[in-house]
């Protein structure tokens, strides 16, 4: 049996492994350990932290498995992210150099660096320990998904030296764990992401860092801020780059100083076309100048550094044949025309189908089938059609009409006053009905896995449904029935729609589908109501003073709450056993902007209902203690957030302070 101290020590060791590890792995990408090696380290760590809480720390790879957060909390950037000036053209770049090069009467270094095109971060190190992430947000305030950034393993939650620092990266999903994240998706029937950097966003907005896990995220570091006396002996931004990767950060390996911008611009060039090759989505180059002395004398401009720009490499335009205009019914009836392409190469991938935006555009441009067209597609943005191209063909090809009935069920087509836009009027439309019951059980929505357009069409089809209520209806025996489903596939699919009926007001607001509500609209209406009967009752003018929802939207969403079909949608929802209960608004404000750690076990209550106070008085919650903690409540046997709270001098409550404090008898 080993002792406490032992433990102590074996606990460190394989810590250390690990942790080097995922290092050598995720960042050098020269794997140190065997698969099988590395699982029995991994479930020793966790086996031994199960036995000895105590010792289970926030740097340990335990901590990279993820959790549940109700949700994610705003988090005001100790130093600003600002935003970069781009440019497409050689010649302005070398006269943002010029420019700079006559002020200090030299030419100056500049150092290139691919720009990833995926989600900005900032994280915040304390003595060598990972204890904040938060998302760029607006470049002042962004969301604190620390837990979400832990599952990252290209992020070192330990620095090889305790340093203090705050870096910058840029979290990114490669694309070939992107292609198969899509082929999952595929299989499972539901939707795929448009993109690598869509992927990455999604996985990171995860209220369930589990999910997040499981994703194969990874983050190139761009820059670091440091908070010790380490930033005297860094003079080039070349050499921090060095020494973030000494510390354990993952850089571009095709960072490069050259001499003056005629390197940059050879860098770039080098790039336009290399970039298709990488595992990685790139739409430019970042070039900035390399001495750190100059940089801060040059400073900054309201929204960007002067010291630094970047290159966007040209969007891609191709031209190939348009062999259809396909029509699809959406969720609330309007037709979308989309281009049927004869398959073509364009930014490293081939393109088949492109947007068309809607008959409007269509008649503005004047495309026909049978048309060569002009195809654009910046970055990995979804292309679209922007041009009909001058040819002899075209004039001889008839003109596109608009349709006048559904393609889908062949009702009447509509428009309405004030939109651009052709509506299906038939409210039993298949293709609309199949692309509501598809958005309600959307990730953004109700969230219900294994439930994807496949699986919905042949329900409906199979006349199993006729509209969302209908899911909460089906057996295990309906699920069964269907072609390719085997008893295991049609438990999950039961038990992922029964999980749906507890998803939180604000879910089941964007899962209606009313018309100008999406997810932030949503959010809004779950933050000023309790409940769907509470906005039954609410009026126009109830709805209008809402910040963030004027008279048209309130009226929509008026107009829907009195509408007898939809009560009668929403009864029926409710008699199935979904009629969730937004949070109740703060009792006070008397917490307003602090922060609590919980620790230990409480006598009168359990620390959720605790962290549940804590926010209905406008308070927060973290689950790590650091200098911005305002206060940890420990209970009994509160462990190492207690200790570090002492060193750090945050103020420790006991339970009965705590409560005193809630009741306005302390400050």
């Amino acid at each position: 049996m080993m002792t406490d101290m032992s433990v102590e020590k074996r606990i460190e060791f394989l810590k250390e492994e690990i942790n080097k590890s995922n290092y050598k792995y995720y960042v050098e990408e020269n794997p140190y350990l065997s698969d099988f090696e590395y699982d029995k380290m991994f479930a020793e760590l966790k086996d031994l932290e199960n036995q000895f809480p105590l010792l289970k720390t926030p740097d340990s790879p335990t901590q990279r498995v993820g959790s549940i957060s109700e949700k994610f909390f705003s988090h005001k950037h100790k130093y600003r992210l600002y935003s970069l000036d781009n440019t497409y053209n050689y010649e302005e770049l070398t006269i943002w150099y010029e420019k700079i090069c006559k002020k200090y009467e030299q030419n100056l270094e500049l150092v290139c660096e691919l720009k990833i095109d995926g989600l900005a971060i900032a994280l915040s190190y304390e003595n060598g320990l990972f204890e904040l992430g938060v998302t760029r947000g607006d470049g002042i305030t962004g969301e604190n998904i620390t837990q979400n950034l832990k599952t990252v393993k290209a992020i070192p939650l330990k620095l090889f030296e305790p340093k203090t620092l705050e870096v910058r990266g840029e979290i990114y999903m490669p694309k070939t764990s992107f292609e198969k994240l899509n082929e999952e998706a595929l299989n499972k029937g539901e939707k795929v992401f448009a993109n690598p950097r869509n992927a990455a966003s999604g996985s990171l907005r995860q209220l369930d860092s589990t999910i997040t896990a499981k994703r194969d995220l990874s983050m190139f570091t761009y820059t670091g801020i440091f908070e010790d006396n380490l930033e005297k002996d860094i003079k080039t931004h070349y050499d921090g780059m060095l020494k973030l990767k000494e510390l354990g950060f993952k850089i571009n390996p095709n960072i490069r100083l050259v001499k003056d911008i005629q390197g940059a611009i050879e860098y770039c060039k080098e790039w336009e076309n290399k970039r298709f090759d990488l595992n990685y989505a790139t739409d430019g180059v970042v070039i900035k100048i390399n001495n750190i002395a100059i940089q801060k004398d040059l400073g900054f401009t309201a929204r960007a550094p002067k010291w630094a720009t970047a290159f966007k490499f040209p969007p891609e335009e191709v031209t190939t044949k348009l062999l259809d205009i396909e029509l699809n019914t959406g969720k609330t009836g309007i037709i979308t025309p989309v281009a049927v392409l004869e398959p073509v190469q364009l930014a490293g991938s081939t393109v088949s189908r492109a947007s068309l935006h809607n008959f409007d555009e269509i008649s503005r441009l004047d495309i026909r089938i049978g048309d060569t067209v002009l195809i654009k597609k910046a970055a990995e943005i979804i292309p679209k059609v922007i041009k009909c191209m001058d040819t002899k063909e075209h004039t001889a090809l008839p003109q596109y009409k608009p349709p006048k009935t559904c393609p889908s069920c062949g009702a009447p087509l509509e428009e309405r006053e004030g939109e651009v836009g052709l509506y299906c009027t038939n409210p039993e439309c298949s293709q609309l009905m199949c692309a509501k019951i598809e958005y309600w059980a959307s990730k953004e929505a109700m969230d219900i896995d294994y439930v994807g357009p496949s699986i919905i069409k042949q329900l409906y089809d199979k006349k199993f449904i006729s509209s969302p209520a209908d899911l909460y209806k089906l057996t295990m025996q309906d699920l069964t029935q269907m072609d390719l489903i085997k008893e295991k596939s049609a438990s999950n699919i039961y038990n992922s729609i029964q999980n749906s009926k507890t998803r939180p007001l604000n879910r089941l607001l964007t899962a209606l589908g009313i018309r100008y509500v999406g997810k932030e609209t949503a959010d809004i209406l779950a933050g000023e109501f309790a409940s769907v009967e509470d906005l039954t009752t609410a009026t126009i003018e109830d709805l209008a003073s809402i910040e963030g929802i004027g008279d048209i939207i309130a009226k929509s969403i008026y107009d829907y709450f009195h509408n007898e079909n939809n009560l009668k949608f929403l009864e029926e929802l409710k008699d199935l056993g979904i009629n969730p209960m937004s949070k109740p608004k703060p009792k006070s404000n008397i917490l307003a902007g602090k922060i609590f750690v919980l620790t230990g076990t409480l006598k009168n209550m359990t620390r959720d209902e605790a962290s549940s106070i804590i926010k209905s008085h406008g308070g927060k919650t973290s689950s790590s203690v650091s200098k911005k903690t305002d206060f940890v409540l420990a209970g009994e046997n509160a462990g190492s957030k207690l200790d570090k709270a002492q060193n750090l001098g945050v103020i420790i409550l006991t339970e009965n302070d705590f409560l005193e404090m809630i009741n306005g008898n302390k400050e």
